[in-house]
């Protein structure tokens, strides 16, 4: 056994301040330990002074409470006394060497107790507390363990913390006073603090601050209507009392003397008092809440499809919560001939909820009512509009009630809209249903050359024998509905075609065109048809010169450049600028040279000759690369677009599927009468025979991808192979060192990352977050695109945009760099120009649709959760 040094002031000198960090970290430690439930009831007695809670119970409550907070007070300190023990020198000594390796205080402070007299083993041990001894040099103060989660396993320490900081946040120091009224004699101490504290809240609406009483010295104060008045009085029952006029039900003295506190909200201008020592009084001067005011702030507008947007304005004191527009029909004005000679079946008047701003001053705003009243009995007719709208006090305000006519959508083919009018014959009275039947027949009487597909006569006789035999019995709410949804969707069919080729698309866009323009149509009407006709245009010019090029592969020939007749190029632009012009003819109203105009359009369409690029050799790397990329871009928009119906598809599974399920059975009844003889128009019966079997193909391709993987795991499988395709293509990107090179590479591993995040999303069925990554994807993606454009145009020695004046240098024709329109092939990710692109006020009313839209669905509580916080999300960012 080994004894000790005497005297080890010098040994312990290198130690001499760890130690003593490591004594004061030990007192911290058992103080803590100790005394944490003293200072546990301290927090929270204190918390609840601060915050006024005894205030709110009896004065017997209150000073039972008090004895009880005292008596856990007193046992909480004897208990720390009991178990604190002062740390001593050699414990904290103990407690730094036990932290170090090999002991070292202990080694060195020892001295050898066997063979003191070898002088080989008194070598070994000198050696040995050297080495010890170099180790106190290295020492450092050993932290103390002030955790007591053994000891309070249900934190009632961190309670009262929590406690005391809200009543620092919340409360008042100056209420901690008001306990000495709770003992004998207290009243006298409290003539050193305020012996009453007063608040004026107005209403949360009007967004006013809280007016703490004490610190208002004037004798006036005006407040808003419905403020609520809270007053506390402290001190000896029956010093101070209360009077006030403003609640319209004054208290009486001997009511004021027995209470402590008063809650009455103003509701008329008044006087309030209090009276005792340190009283004050106010005349309260009342602002009144006006009621909102409402009013129509110009006409409908109407888009081509029918839906309509009427503005309005709306202004209140404070914000608008709330309204509703309310439609009736204005009976007295309404054509009562034919059809409606009836009088008209009892219908509800159309209730519809206003759209308010999102964000901003609701106060004074300017808004507009946006639905489609199209398929309502009322559209077109003349209808009583009214306003109504409300503010958060409960005040309502309307205007005066407008007739105007109702909007509805407009139908230009002669058969669709005969069927409408009939339609609506028949939901005014269903009386009208056997004068319905009659000139239904009448019109079907000699079909030919009147519907365009055999497939539309049978639906139209269909609705016809349906009608017939449901009159016999007399028509029912649900049968009156079903029919006039049958001749609905008969009649979009009809004015919308479900044409396939391009070229019938084209014409029937050019006979709505003209068909409108012999009606009247409005500006918005014809500047819809003349959007739709420029659509169907470019679909035509595109689908000849795909159908040449194949023909021309097909024979092993180069696809000729195919001039026209006067040997000029006939560009987009040129078609453009026709088009432009028709429209100006007619909003100038200058229809009969409109109508010659587009004449000479569609004689020009129907002998033009698309030109087509020669020569145009094999792509460089370069463009195989850009065009890999491009292919890549549209399959993400896709699984894009697909991860979003599916997230559709979550909201309304019925719907969807019901939808889905009748239209397939709607297309295989028609291919099965489209094949039965005898009927009109047997030579184009094939076309709904070729949609059944496609229909069918459908199905089986839905029902084989049932059999699999769930959905989620087929999206996120093939946003993995798009992402492993993108790391494949990224091995021929060109610009290798370059900046811009660079650039693209950065762009392109931002994309990645954010497809494999989308992979991740949707194995975790998170649709809206998967939707998110894959638009982070995309938007790389065009950047990584763009950047790729100009290092791949910086490799061929030119900059970006100057592809045709390298084509004139190198002796290529300025031809072959366009597509069979005249448009320049991009290489920056986009395909020819952006003349298709929405311009001028086009992109902004489109944009107020778009947003219009997403406040109307996010204004609907009854949607899903899910939905509605990603409609926040997107009124949020746009």
């Amino acid at each position: 056994m080994t004894d000790k040094v005497d005297d080890p002031s010098q040994i312990l000198s290198p130690v001499k301040r760890p130690l003593g960090l490591t004594r004061a970290g030990l007192l911290a430690e058992r103080l803590v330990r100790a005394f944490w439930p003293l200072w546990s009831v301290l927090f929270a007695a204190l918390a609840a002074l601060m915050l006024g809670l005894h205030e709110m119970l009896p004065l017997g409550a209150a000073r039972g409470l008090a004895v009880l907070v005292a008596g856990l007070t007193l046992w909480t300190l004897w208990r720390g006394i009991r178990a604190f023990r002062w740390p001593r020198r050699i414990d904290a000594m103990l407690r730094l060497d036990a932290s170090l390796p090999g002991r070292p205080i202990s080694t060195a402070l020892d001295r050898q107790a066997i063979g003191s007299g070898d002088g080989a083993s008194q070598a070994v041990w000198a050696a040995h507390q050297a080495r010890m001894r170099a180790r106190l040099a290295k020492a450092r103060a050993v932290s103390p363990d002030l955790r007591v989660s053994e000891a309070d396993p249900y934190a009632l320490r961190y309670a009262a913390l929590l406690a005391l900081s809200v009543a620092l946040l919340f409360g008042s120091v100056m209420r901690v006073s008001s306990v000495a009224g709770m003992g004998p004699g207290g009243a006298s101490e409290l003539a050193m603090g305020p012996s009453w504290e007063g608040w004026v809240e107005p209403p949360a609406y009007t967004r006013l601050p809280t007016v703490y009483l004490n610190d208002i010295t004037a004798p006036e104060l005006t407040v808003p209507e419905g403020a609520d008045v809270t007053l506390r009085l402290y001190g000896e029952v029956g010093a101070l009392s209360v009077r006030e006029s403003v609640s319209g039900n004054p208290l009486g003295q001997e009511g004021a003397a027995e209470a402590s506190a008063r809650d009455f909200s103003v509701t008329q201008p008044g006087r309030v008092a209090v009276d005792g020592p340190g009283g004050r009084a106010w005349d309260f001067a009342v602002t009144e809440d006006s009621a909102p005011e409402v009013e129509r702030a110009g006409g409908f507008e109407v888009t081509y499809d029918g839906e309509a947007s009427l503005p309005y304005a709306a202004r209140d004191d404070y914000a608008v919560t709330g309204g509703t527009a309310r439609i009736t029909l204005a009976l007295e004005e309404v054509d009562r001939r034919f059809g409606r000679s009836r009088p008209p079946e009892e219908r509800p008047a159309i209730e519809v909820p206003l759209s308010l701003p999102v964000a901003g001053d609701r106060s004074d705003f300017e808004d507009a009512l946006i639905d489609n009243f199209s398929q309502h009995p009322w559209a077109n007719l003349p209808v009583s509009i009214s306003f109504e709208v409300q503010d958060a006090a409960g005040q309502t305000g309307a205007s005066p009630a407008e007739v105007l006519t109702l909007p509805g959508r407009r139908f230009f083919d002669p058969l669709a809209a005969a069927l409408i009018e009939e339609r609506q014959a028949l939901l005014w009275n269903r009386e009208n249903g056997s004068d319905v039947a009659l000139i239904l027949r009448a019109v079907s009487h000699q079909p030919d050359g009147l519907f365009r597909q055999s497939s539309h006569y049978l639906r139209f006789r269909t609705i016809l024998r349906r009608l017939e035999a449901k009159l016999e019995d007399g028509l029912t709410d649900e049968e009156v509905t079903e029919t006039a949804e049958a001749m609905w969707e008969l009649a979009l069919v009809l004015e919308e075609g479900d044409l396939d080729d391009a070229r019938e698309r084209l014409r029937r866009a050019q006979e709505r065109l003209s068909e409108a323009m012999r009606n009247g149509a409005s500006q918005e009407e014809i500047a819809e048809l003349m959007q739709e006709l420029r659509r169907a245009t470019d679909d035509y010019m595109r689908q000849l010169a795909q159908e040449q090029r194949r023909m021309a592969e097909e024979n092993g020939e180069t696809p000729p450049q195919q001039d026209m007749q006067d040997g000029m190029q006939m560009t987009q632009n040129d078609l453009q600028e026709m088009m432009d012009r028709i429209q100006e003819l007619m909003e100038q109203g200058r229809m009969a040279e409109a109508m010659q105009a587009l004449e000479e359009l569609q004689r020009l369409m129907e002998n033009m000759r698309v030109t087509e690029g020669q020569g145009q050799g094999q792509p460089s790397p370069g463009q195989q690369a850009m065009e890999g990329l491009g292919e890549t871009l549209r399959e993400q928009q896709d699984l894009s677009d697909q991860a979003f119906r599916d997230l559709q598809d979550q909201f309304n599974p019925g719907q969807q599927r019901q939808g889905q399920e009748g239209q397939q059975g709607q297309e295989g009844q028609q291919g099965q009468q489209g094949q039965q003889p005898g009927q009109p128009g047997q030579g184009r019966g094939q076309e709904p025979s070729q949609q059944n079997g496609q229909g069918q193909g459908q199905g089986q391709e839905q029902g084989q991808g049932g059999e699999g993987q769930s959905l989620e795991e087929s999206l996120a499988d093939r946003q993995r192979a798009l992402r492993q395709e993108l790391n494949r293509q990224r091995g021929s990107l060109p610009g290798q060192g370059t900046e811009a090179g660079r650039r693209a590479g950065e762009a392109l591993d931002r994309a990645e990352g954010a497809m494999e995040g989308a992979e991740e999303a949707l194995r975790q069925d998170d649709l809206p977050g998967a939707i998110d990554q894959q638009s982070e994807a995309m938007e790389a993606l065009r950047e990584g695109m763009r950047n790729l454009g100009e290092a791949l145009a910086q490799e061929q020695g030119q900059q970006p945009g100057q592809q045709g004046q390298q084509g004139m240098a190198d002796g290529t024709d300025p031809g072959q760099q366009r597509d069979p329109l005249g448009r320049s092939s991009g290489t920056t990710g986009q395909v020819g120009t952006d003349e298709q692109l929405l311009q001028g006020e086009d992109v902004y009313r489109r944009a107020r649709e778009l947003l219009d839209e997403i406040r109307r669905r996010s204004g609907e509580g009854e949607r899903p959760e899910e939905e509605l916080e990603y409609l926040e999300r997107l009124l949020e960012r746009f």
